[in-house]
């Protein structure tokens, strides 16, 4: 990035009114001690209660669609009700740029207090809204508009708290502090799904259908308020701080950073394409497909803690032997586990179906658990969180969300039904290439 002959960022244009060392509160806020362990817990809460109702919504989306959608046929409404869940993921962009410059322009803890307050009010909402039968039209345009409000704060959620986790964390640590965002993901999928077991075995079908369903949605207030407690009293990063002094242009700032969002890229694809692969579009093929039942979804909930516990591992590992080394390591271990992996979980037993998820959810476990840091440390300072979170929701958008789509239509197109792993392979090439040339980022100094 070219500089001026003082040294200082061209696109940075310093506010009138720079915040006081010795006034500021913020300052004292982020000057003053934190522990490791509630800067990891602050990461950790946010995206579990976020992850947790998108998971509850999936898990309970042919009963919302009874009581949201007009009376036609099962198949239609279940359809209708994953529109809407789907609706949510378009809103990430949005929010990430939104929320994004919240927390390049007011402050990261500003950012993660709005996050968790909107994921929280919206949920709260959709647990108590009245069905069609009681409103009409108003129940599925409501229901819509919740999920925005769900989908726009995700947006700026999960990169917010990778971005402040890692900028609160000694050098040292950054990977594995880092790394609680990523298990909050995972956490709260397997709440998710043990919150949506318990309901169906504790209530008759019609019940589940009439009412049952809205108990997790509801319950989930208890999560919010306490996370948003926790987060109100977390102190500001000093480049939170740093950044809130500089007014850098949205458009200018965005185009500056095209190189990292790019990397962004290379460094996520390919671990969320295999992701949503291995742990949603097989779950559902094999579930659904003549021998198949809730031994699959045993097995899937089984080796999502696998996952959990290689985030933090991952993250760990990545402060030691170095980010961009690791990450390497991993994405050819993937692209070569991923075909006969696959091949177990199509045509296995639950037992083999599980395996090969195992033999997956060690190396994307890893993987995710240190993007969080590596992605953080490849972005300047003056609009970190904005880039940041707008590549991160697009890459995910086109890799992540869109896998099962792209794995359904590859099988069908092709009648292969092993084509999801080539589609993987691709995104770990390209992965590779745009890893290679990159430096190590460990050592950056977060502050530029």
């Amino acid at each position: 990035m070219p500089q001026s002959e003082d040294g200082s960022n061209p696109l940075a244009m310093t506010s009138d009114v720079t915040p006081s060392i010795g006034n500021d509160p913020l300052t004292k806020s982020a000057a003053a001690p934190q522990s490791p362990l509630r800067t990891a817990l602050a990461g950790l809460i946010g995206n579990t209660l976020e992850w947790f109702d998108f998971a509850v919504y999936g898990y309970f989306a042919s009963d919302i669609g009874s009581q949201f959608f007009p009376k036609s046929s099962a198949s239609a409404q279940q359809l209708l009700a994953f529109a809407v869940f789907a609706i949510g993921f378009f809103a990430r962009p949005v929010g990430s740029l939104v929320l994004g410059m919240i927390g390049d322009r007011i402050g990261r803890r500003a950012l993660l207090t709005l996050s968790i307050a909107l994921m929280g009010a919206s949920t709260l909402i959709l647990g108590l809204l009245p069905g069609y039968q009681q409103i009409g039209l108003a129940a599925p345009l409501l229901l819509i508009t919740m999920r925005l409000i769900q989908g726009f704060s995700v947006g700026g959620e999960f990169t917010g708290s990778m971005v402040y986790t890692t900028e609160s964390a000694s050098p040292l640590t950054r990977g594995l502090i880092s790394s609680s965002t990523a298990a909050g993901v995972t956490l709260g999928f397997i709440l998710g799904s043990a919150s949506a077991w318990l309901v169906n075995a504790t209530l008759s079908k019609d019940e589940v259908a009439v009412w049952g369903w809205r108990i997790p949605f509801i319950a989930s207030v208890l999560l919010c308020v306490g996370g948003w407690l926790l987060r109100r009293g977390l102190h500001e990063t000093a480049e939170g701080l740093k950044a809130v002094a500089s007014r850098p242009p949205l458009i200018p700032s965005l185009i500056a950073d095209r190189l990292p969002m790019l990397r962004t890229f290379g460094i996520v694809a390919m671990t969320n394409a295999a992701y949503y692969l291995t742990f949603t579009y097989v779950v559902e093929r094999r579930k659904t497909l003549p021998g198949g039942g809730s031994g699959f979804l045993l097995a899937n909930t089984l080796s999502l803690f696998l996952v959990l516990a290689a985030k933090p591992f991952g993250g760990w590992l990545s402060d030691r032997v170095g980010r961009r080394k690791l990450m390497l390591t991993v994405t050819v271990l993937t692209m070569s586990l991923v075909y006969p992996a696959l091949w177990l979980m199509l045509y296995g037993t639950p037992a083999e179906f599980m395996l090969g998820q195992l033999f997956l959810a060690i190396p994307l476990g890893m993987a995710l658990g240190l993007q969080g840091a590596m992605v953080v440390e490849i972005f300047p300072l003056r609009t970190r969180v904005t880039s940041m979170s707008f590549a991160y929701s697009i890459t995910l958008a086109l890799a992540g969300g869109t896998a099962p789509l792209v794995s359904a239509w590859l099988i069908g197109k092709f009648g292969v039904p092993l084509a999801p792993a080539y589609y993987v392979m691709l995104h770990g090439a390209i992965g590779l290439a745009l890893l290679w040339p990159m430096q190590e980022t460990n050592a950056r100094t977060l502050s530029e």
